[in-house]
């Protein structure tokens, strides 16, 4: 085997966002690309020499050859160790964990999480650090800065590893340990919950069904939710990881995941539906005639999280990302702990978490997690979901009635306007930000804006700074808007406007959300004129 040190120049574009580098497939494909970025990555984090890296993706077109180049690299680039997930798969969470259990010095994830898959559709690489956690954005800027400057790169001439054999091989002087992606998740899933009881919820009659997707978490789910926890088989459905996930949209909200919500909808539904995305690291809860929305659904959790036996000592504090609902904030503050407001990336919560500050953590994009890894994590917010319905007796819709006799209901929204040309989407939030010191005192649709900002984000342990990350638009008794251009996708810009209103009475509990948020809606078109900036009568997905 040859080392081989090969001339490159930099590559213009390769700056990584919130979750690692996002790009369309064929960019990824083509000459140095991925090398380029693999090569800053290893010379960012101060070269790969005697390390043990992670390396694993969700099975999306790509992914395979991706990781051979990778392994190649890491070899040439002298790194001691590199485990694999068996055929180069391991969901988001289960790379996390690795790394935490193993002592690795990092990892890389091959993933562009929730985004379609396909030699025409989306790709994406990021590292993880030795917490497990996401790069954060002191690494990223190193990351980025090095593809500027990059000149050249080195890769070992040799033949590709076998990566669906179990055990260890060496590539040059490196050992490649491919290794059972699920079973170390899965044991971990069932030293935080109850697993007895979950199992008596199941034999007693409770049905559930669980939408893989065709992405990472099928082996994951029929391993947990069939082998070990007794569901029929049929309750895991769609789990087989396909490169394009089957023509389909890994991601799992009502649009994208529509069969599973016309099931639950449907006669003769199942009691729980629940589904996940790309890479495993988001979810979907649906009863039976009930959706939960994601802002829910954290604050569900947090309230009831003492009822699994990981979470039995109680919570340390809950974080949030900016975007997502005050509910969880309210369940803080009955418990008495913290509750941390953050920028949109599941990086902003590492600090927290490795400080103890937070115990559990969620994102308004269908994210839940905790302390266990340093990612969101799909599966998890199902079993804890699982856990606490088999301990209080209670279906998903009858918890979710008594959270918000409790709490009160805090109606919210997401409105995507995917694909806007980014020079309409970047001057439509300029605009915002130059028109905020006159907000306040203005009324529209009813509503008075009580204050306006540009999030910025003091980072409590380490004092880092993340400014311009939303505007927020706050309205008097309790109503707040969010305006934000998202990182994830891959052409041109996503404008994500978030609408939330709370409301403490019971007895408009039961009203119709986008009734209750109607002139939510109307006061920010109105305020930020969206329809004029987009050239769009309506969002793409509403969730």
């Amino acid at each position: 085997m040859t080392t081989l040190t090969i001339q490159t120049a930099p590559i213009a574009g390769q700056k990584p966002g919130t979750s690692g580098l996002r790009k369309k497939t064929r960019v990824f494909m083509q000459a140095h690309y991925l090398e380029n970025f693999t090569q800053a990555i290893f010379d960012a984090i101060g070269g790969v020499g005697g390390k043990v890296l992670v390396l694993g993706g969700d099975g999306r077109y790509f992914n395979d050859r991706a990781a051979q180049v990778i392994l190649r690299m890491a070899a040439a680039n002298g790194a001691a160790r590199v485990i694999v997930g068996q055929g180069a798969i391991l969901s988001t969470p289960a790379a996390s964990h690795l790394i935490r259990k193993r002592g690795a010095d990092g990892g890389i994830i091959l993933s562009a999480s929730h985004n379609p898959g396909g030699a025409d559709e989306d790709f994406g690489m990021k590292f993880n650090g030795a917490n497990g956690g996401p790069a954060p954005e002191s690494l990223t800027d190193l990351i980025f800065a090095r593809t500027q400057e990059l000149m050249e790169y080195r890769i070992l001439e040799s033949q590709d590893v076998e990566l669906e054999r179990l055990g260890e091989t060496r590539l040059g002087d490196m050992v490649v340990e491919v290794v059972d992606p699920v079973a170390d998740y899965a044991d971990l899933m069932e030293s935080l919950f109850d697993f007895n009881a979950i199992r008596d919820l199941i034999a007693g009659g409770f049905r559930l069904r669980f939408d893989a997707m065709h992405a990472v978490t099928g082996p994951y789910a029929r391993e947990i939710l069939v082998n070990r926890l007794g569901a029929a088989p049929d309750s895991v459905v769609n789990d087989r990881p396909l490169p394009d996930f089957g023509g389909g949209h890994p991601d799992p909200n009502p649009v994208w995941a529509k069969a599973l919500m016309d099931e639950m909808f449907g006669q003769d539904a199942p009691d729980f539906g629940a589904a996940s995305d790309g890479d495993g690291d988001r979810n979907m809860i649906v009863g039976r005639g009930v959706y939960v929305s994601p802002s829910d659904s954290l604050a569900v959790l947090a309230a009831n999280a003492h009822l699994a036996p990981g979470y039995a000592r109680g919570l340390a504090g809950i974080a949030r990302s900016m975007p997502t609902s005050r509910a969880a904030d309210r369940v803080a503050e009955r418990l008495g702990i913290p509750a941390f407001e953050t920028p949109t990336g599941w990086k902003f919560f590492g600090n927290l978490l490795d400080a103890g500050r937070a115990t559990i953590c969620g994102e308004e994009s269908f994210g839940t997690g905790s302390d266990h890894v340093r990612e969101k994590d799909g599966l998890w917010a199902v079993l804890l979901w699982l856990n606490i319905l088999a301990a209080r007796g209670l279906g998903v819709a009858e918890l979710l009635r008594e959270h918000w006799s409790e709490y009160g209901r805090t109606f919210y929204s997401r409105h995507d306007y995917e694909a806007v040309a980014a020079d309409r989407a970047n001057a439509l939030i300029q605009r915002l930000r130059e028109t905020l010191a006159d907000l306040p005192g203005q009324a529209h649709s009813g509503l008075v804006v009580e204050s306006a900002d540009d999030f910025a984000y003091d980072d409590p342990v380490d004092g880092s700074q993340s400014a311009r990350q939303g505007i927020r638009l706050n309205f008097e008794g309790g109503a707040r808007a969010v305006l934000r251009l998202s990182g994830t996708g891959t052409e041109g810009a996503t404008l994500r406007v978030y609408l939330e209103r709370h409301q403490p009475d019971p007895a408009h509990h039961g009203d119709d959300p986008a009734q209750a948020l109607a002139p939510v809606a109307a006061a920010v078109e109105a305020i930020a004129r969206i329809r004029e900036f987009t050239g769009r009568d309506h969002p793409d997905v509403t969730t």
